[in-house]
């Protein structure tokens, strides 16, 4: 039990400087490549820890190693500007004046759902709130935001071209006049890329590949 003990207090003492010598991003927000990284170095930690016929040198190599790799790839991402790009990635800009960019969102497997749920995570609860939005390479989404947001909550109708039913009964329609809707705004519902309302009856609507518009709807719901 002793021996347990003082290997996993040497083990630990280890990842704790290994950490603190990698910097502030290995505790905070970290990048894909940084991410890998500290799940290596706690699965090797796990080994000798668990399994006392390792050797408790083997671990500490291990993990000295994988730092020694970070390390590496640090000086690297510092004297070769592209290996950031290779390594992390870079940002995705899903927001712009036009409205949003469905082939960035799908480059990063997301929906239109995902996006509102980030910008509502960042204080913007209209998808017009902000100019330009984005995810930098470490999943944080980022805007510059409007002077004066709207002030109301929105709910989406519709995502990808398919109506929200549950939503539309929030706003107190039906998934018919959406559909009568779009289309007399001579779109099709499945070609619209997003749709969302608020309790004012102000619509954010996007057909696919298009600006976005500012409109007006009826609604009847109460939200």
């Amino acid at each position: 039990m002793a021996l347990i003990f003082i290997r996993t207090a040497i083990i630990f003492f280890t990842l704790l400087l290994i950490m603190r010598l990698m910097g502030k991003s290995q505790i905070g927000e970290m990048q894909p490549f940084e991410l890998v990284i500290t799940l290596l170095i706690a699965e090797l930690a796990c080994i000798p820890m668990a399994d006392s016929s390792v050797p408790l040198l083997y671990g500490i190599i291990s993990i000295v190693a994988i730092f020694i790799l970070h390390q590496i790839v640090w000086l690297l991402d510092l004297w070769f500007k592209p290996m950031k790009t290779v390594v992390c990635g870079k940002p995705s800009l899903v927001i712009t004046k036009d409205g949003v960019d469905s082939y960035q969102l799908r480059k990063n497997n997301l929906d239109v759902a995902d996006l509102i749920e980030s910008m509502r995570g960042a204080g913007y609860f209209n998808l017009d709130d902000v100019y330009y939005g984005l995810y930098e390479s470490n999943g944080k989404f980022s805007a510059l935001a409007k002077e004066e947001p709207t002030p109301t909550l929105p709910v989406l109708l519709v995502d990808n071209g398919k109506a929200d039913e549950k939503n539309a009964k929030i706003a107190g329609v039906t998934v018919q006049s959406v559909k009568d809707f779009a289309e007399k705004q001579g779109v099709k519902l499945k070609n619209v890329l997003v749709m969302t309302v608020d309790g004012n009856g102000r619509v954010y609507f996007q057909p696919k590949g298009k600006p976005y518009k500012i409109l007006n709807m009826q609604v009847s719901g109460q939200w």
